[in-house]
This record gives structure tokens, sequence and C-alpha cells, in this order.
């Protein structure tokens, strides 16, 4: 049986983008973005955000899968032209980067 996408999930993809690390830099200096790592769906670590569904996230956290952007990343990010996909779940900016 295939399970369909929440409308939160829905909703949550049609606002997902790609954009330019310039244009979250200013976000990475408030230490509002958040990386989520490109194994797993940028959408559905999102929509666990807006759920507060917060064993998940303090899980990926642990595990290292989700994680404030550190000094180091963003460097590399700036130096980079990496493919970047984000969404925003307030107070968060979700960010992965793509390229496979």
């Amino acid at each position: 049986m295939t399970e369909q996408p929440s409308t939160l999930y829905a909703k949550l993809l049609g606002e997902t983008a790609s954009i330019d690390w310039k244009e979250l830099q200013p976000y990475f200096a408030k230490g509002a973005l958040l990386w989520v790592d490109p194994g797993l769906d940028l959408v559905a670590v999102a929509e666990s955000f807006a759920l507060d569904q917060k064993a998940q996230i303090k899980a990926w956290l642990e595990a290292g899968k989700v994680e404030k952007v550190s000094d180091s990343r963003a460097l590399e990010l700036h130096e980079g032209t990496p493919d970047l996909w984000a969404v925003v779940v307030s107070p968060w900016i979700l960010i992965q980067n793509r390229a496979g």
C-alpha cells in the first residue's frame, strides 16, 4: 500500500527551492541555518520540525544528520559552488546539498 504525502509535506515541498550560498549568509550569521544530511529527505525533516517531533529531531541531531551550519562548513559552501536546496520552518532555514 502506497502512503500519500501529507498536506503539510506537499506544502513544504512547494516551498522548497534552490538557493545560492550568498543569499543564505545573513541567516548563517544569525545562527538560523541547519544543515540536513544529503541522505535524508529535506522535506520530511522540515515536516518533523514543523510538527515539533522532538524525538525524531533529537535522534537526527545526536547522529549528526541535522546540525547548525558550522564555520568550517560555511567556508566550504562559500568557496565552492554547491547545489543547495532550502526550506523555511521558522525560526530555521533547513539547507541541503542536492548534488549527486
